[in-house]
This record gives C-alpha cells, structure tokens and sequence, in this order.
C-alpha cells in the first residue's frame, strides 16, 4: 500500500451491506462465512465492495425486491453493484473482481447432510458472477477461518489478513 493510505478515507462494510466509491479509499470488512466481493475499474476510478450473508434473494419478483435486505444476498449483491457499474460506463470486460470469504467457521455435525452457508454463498457468487459475464482474477474462498480485508480502491491491491 502506499505511503499516503493514512490520508485516503475509510469506509467499513457491515453485513449486508454495500459500497461503491469513485474516489481513492480504503474500503474494509471482516469475513466469516459470508462472502467479499471487490469490483475494480481503473478506467472509471471506481471500487466497490459488497458483504453478503446468505446465497440467493427469496422468491420476490424484480420490481418488489426490498434494496436495502436484498444486500444481505449473494446474488442480490452482486446484480445491484454490476449494474451501477454499468450505469456510470464500465464494460463487463474491464470489471475486476477477487472474492474472498466463505469459510465453514461453526461447526457442523454433519457435513454429508447439507452444504454449509459459506459453501452455498461461494457457490453462488460464482455461479452469478461468471452468468454476468464478470471474471474473478483473484480469489480466496474457503477454509475454517474468517478474513479481515483492506480493499485501497486507487490502485485495486486487497490486503488479506486470515483471523486465527
């Protein structure tokens, strides 16, 4: 990172929550089972983050879907940044996108009987990325250990620090 990182502002993304910026900044979150996604453009100088909780929006159609809970969802979370992404100019191709998060941190009995949420969020977060034509250059998915991550939104770099 930069020696100016002391001067850029900050933003922390809670769960369930989202954000898109157009100007340099750090943009931070701490990952369990959730899934990260980062989204870059160098042309545009616009990054965003989302964190999402659980894999897929329940049944609502488009038009009644709720903003503010459907960024509690992969896949919801994903489709709302990619198209403000494409409202302010950004070309698919240029997107670049890591993914992070994911992780089994609570036990589970049995893991033959059903998939874990964080399986199912990485599931569908790549399953919805790759259907909207988004390439994942990087990614960290995975494990028994949640992630701290640092995103500087000037130069696109994700700092990854694993939680013990």
């Amino acid at each position: 990172m930069p020696e100016s990182e002391d001067v850029l502002p900050e933003v922390y993304v809670q769960p369930g929550e989202s954000c898109l910026v157009s100007e340099p900044s750090f943009i931070r979150t701490l990952l369990g089972s959730c899934v990260g996604v980062t989204f870059w453009v160098p042309r545009l100088g616009i990054g965003a983050l989302c964190h999402a909780m659980l894999p897929s929006y329940p049944g609502k159609s488009p038009e009644k879907r709720n903003h503010a809970a459907g960024r509690r969802y992969v896949d919801f979370s994903i489709l709302d940044l990619a198209r403000q992404l494409d409202a302010r100019g950004a070309c698919r191709s240029e997107v670049q996108v890591k993914l992070f998060g994911g992780a089994d941190v609570l036990m589970v009995t049995d893991e033959a009987s059903r998939p874990s949420v964080g399986r199912l969020n990485c599931e569908a977060a790549i399953r919805v990325l790759r259907d909207e034509g988004l390439g994942v250059i990087a990614s960290s998915l995975g494990g028994t250990s949640g992630v701290n991550i640092k995103f500087h939104t000037g130069t696109g770099e994700v700092l990854l620090r694993r939680i013990r």
